[in-house]
């Protein structure tokens, strides 16, 4: 096959001829140099080494005139001699760039001496154009047929080649290894710096850790000591009591015998017999007292008794083996990888950090010194809560106010994890998690399902209309089992929710105006019908047990007891505030708030009155679209699903002051017609949405 090859064409100089043109002398043919050889420049614009010109002026020079040994011109020899001449700075900047330079050795071919090699950028590989007759494919008249063949396996494209001169890839390839070598040092000079960094941090928090097992050894030595001084104080403090009343008893038996003693003297001079008798009736009365002096008044008996149920060498070991430990971490920041799940605006996001070690083994303890931030398009720190699951894994929770590229960093160490920062996209389409069932009349089939409810097990209870039953769901949306009742007949039930005690059923047939009550298995307890009641499509129970009835006839909530006693009447049909155009649900909020469905969202206190509207979209011709299905979980946050001309969605609404969270909405999974919405118990950020229009439940994140 015949190659289109490009020669490309280049400039290759002869040091030799060059040295000899430019460098060299013309009158000693010495080369250049910046000692005797020194370049001067002419007036005639010839350049002559300083030698050479000391020369000629000695021999030659006339009148303080000389001629140019080249052109013959008269030269005026200025003062100061000729090294005064002005240095040739074009061949001195010659020298300068031809000693940076490396001189070449231009590779020749071995067959042909005066061929220079070629170099093939494209097929990577060296010929001689002589040899090859022009291309660098190597014939069987000039090579083996193996190397035949290997070169027309290489060279099979079509393309132009690039072929140079092999001086010039040579010279490329060693300006190339010189800039790799370059960038290799310079990262080994960074890695050792940070290492050498990171080995200070350790010395330095070593430091700090051996400060601080001395501090509290210190600590435990001296409340020993103190204890010890207490109680050797309490020692102290016993026996100077006791021996103080003895030191007492001693100086009253002192003072008595002194005064004996005095009284012994006194009498030695004694005649009168009545004195003597009087000092003997004295002493017997003092012999009295002497005799209960005879017995101190306080003993000598003190023991320290040791507690002896504690074997307090052993206690006191046991007591600092607790005392802490030295904890240390083999995370490799470089090799620790982060996963995400898709970020959704307003919902609550969580990332995932694995810690792995240098050998690549992931870590199974926590404890790591972890940062982390996340940081939206315009440059904003979003809030974020880091956990630490204690298994080497750390989990961050955020939660994105707006769509976009956000960014997140993950710091362990003060060191970058891998890949970080991480960039990731926000979207506002929030796709179901599971979603159950389509068209039919089977376990997977739904006609027509319109209203659901959920028990204290997140189970589900989908109101199959058009089938004239009541689908059982996991909280996963597995088909449990139907649920079939005489009062679900006549494919007109349109409502359901738990009753009071949350173990039974209670719906609402529109058709019959009836309202049962049933066990979980079908079973029917109780019910009622009333007058009243022309178009009942909704029911819900609050804690009081009373049963309340959206009446699309009557245009309000009416409130029952159990037994099926009309109460009161809440709301009527109208325009103005708290007033109905077309009832769709109802339901009970945390604290008894009574909600209704409607174009708008109307909410009354547990006695009825009115408090607000929430989610009133208008336009020129009056209120657009309705809302359908609504549910409040327990933090206060309203579910309701809307319907408009163009399209469907799920609102997540505050409660409390109405303020919108977010919205349910995909381009994936479009809501056709949601008709029912139902919070998950258990589970705290998922609810379950009933779309008539595709026959199907749904499960979505909502928070």
């Amino acid at each position: 096959m015949n190659l289109s090859s490009t020669l490309v064409e280049t400039v290759s100089i002869d040091y030799e001829d060059f040295n000899e043109s430019f460098l060299t002398c013309g009158t000693c043919l010495c080369t250049y140099d910046a000692v005797e050889h020194n370049p001067k420049l002419l007036p005639c614009s010839h350049t002559i080494c300083l030698e050479c010109l000391t020369r000629i002026v000695a021999t030659f020079a006339r009148d303080s005139q000389f001629r140019c040994p080249i052109c013959r011109e008269l030269i005026t020899i200025p003062q100061g001699g000729v090294q005064a001449l002005p240095p040739s700075f074009l061949v001195n900047q010659l020298l300068d760039l031809m000693a940076r330079q490396r001189r070449e050795v231009v590779p020749k071919c071995g067959s042909h001496p005066n061929q220079e090699l070629l170099f093939c950028e494209t097929c990577d590989c060296v010929f001689c154009s002589t040899c090859t007759a022009g291309s660098h494919i190597i014939t069987p008249s000039t090579g083996n047929q193996g190397a035949e063949a290997s070169n027309t396996d290489r060279n099979s494209s079509s393309s132009d080649h690039t072929v140079i001169p092999f001086s010039i890839a040579i010279k490329r390839m060693s300006e190339i290894l010189l800039y790799k070598a370059n960038e290799c040092t310079s990262k080994l000079d960074t890695a050792n710096e940070t290492v050498t960094k990171e080995m200070h941090k350790l010395d330095h928090r070593g430091d700090a850790a051996y400060d601080e097992v001395r501090i509290l050894f210190e600590e435990v030595v001296k409340a020993v000591e103190k204890r010890r001084d207490e109680v050797l104080l309490d020692v102290k403090r016993k026996k100077d009591e006791k021996r103080k009343v003895l030191e007492e008893q001693l100086k009253i038996i002192q003072t008595e015998k002194t005064e004996v003693d005095a009284d012994v003297e006194k009498m030695q001079h004694q005649v009168e017999v009545r004195n003597i008798t009087k000092k003997i009736s004295e002493l017997n009365t003092k012999l009295d007292a002497v005799n209960q002096l005879s017995e101190p008044r306080e003993n000598s008996y003190m023991v320290f008794c040791r507690n002896e149920e504690i074997h307090y060498p052993d206690h006191i070991k046991q007591m600092l083996k607790n005392v802490g430990s030295v904890k240390t971490s083999k995370t490799f920041p470089s090799l620790c990888r982060a996963s995400m799940e898709t970020s959704i605006s307003n919902l609550e996001t969580t990332a995932r950090i694995q810690t792995i070690d240098y050998n690549g083994k992931m870590q199974d303890h926590g404890g790591d010194p972890i940062t982390a931030e996340v940081i939206d398009e315009k440059g904003n720190q979003i809030t974020t809560k880091l956990y630490d699951n204690e298994d080497g894994s750390y989990s961050v929770k955020f939660t994105a106010k707006g769509v976009g590229t956000f960014c997140m960093k993950v710091n362990i160490f003060d060191r970058p994890i891998k890949d970080c920062p991480l960039f990731f996209e926000v979207t506002d389409h929030n796709s179901p998690v599971l979603s159950f069932g389509s068209k039919g009349i089977k376990d997977k089939g739904f006609i027509q399902p319109c209203s659901l409810t959920v028990d204290h097990n997140d189970d589900l209870y989908v109101v199959d209309t058009g089938n004239s039953r009541i689908k059982v769901l996991s909280k996963n949306l597995d088909f449990q089992s139907h649920i079939f009742n005489e009062n679900l007949e006549g494919r007109s039930v349109t409502g359901v929710c738990l009753g009071s005690s949350g173990d039974t059923l209670v719906t609402v047939n529109w058709r019959t105006k009836t309202i049962t009550e049933m066990s979980l298995d079908g079973r029917t307890i109780g019910g009622f019908s009333h007058d009243d009641m022309i178009e009942p499509i909704a029911v819900a129970v609050n804690n009081n047990d009373e049963v309340l009835i959206a009446d699309n006839g009557v245009g309000c909530i009416l409130v029952f007891e159990s037994c099926g006693k009309l109460k009161r009447k809440i709301g009527c049909k109208g325009k103005n505030k708290g007033e109905f155009k077309e009832l769709s649900s109802v339901c009970v909020g945390p604290d008894g708030e009574i909600i209704v469905s409607d174009t708008r969202i109307i909410v009354f206190s547990a006695n009825g009155e009115f408090l607000r509207e929430i989610g009133t979209v208008s336009s020129k011709d009056g209120p657009r679209g309705r809302y359908c299905g609504v549910s409040v979980d327990r933090s206060g946050l309203l579910l309701a699903a809307r319907m408009e001309k163009a399209k469907s969605y799920i609102q997540v609404f505050s409660l409390a002051d109405g303020s919108l969270q977010s919205v349910i909405d995909s381009h994936g999974s479009k809501l056709k017609r949601p008709t029912g919405v139902a919070v998950s118990n258990r589970e705290d950020n998922y609810a379950y949405v009933v779309d008539i229009g595709h026959d199907c439940v749904r499960k979505y994140r909502y928070k």
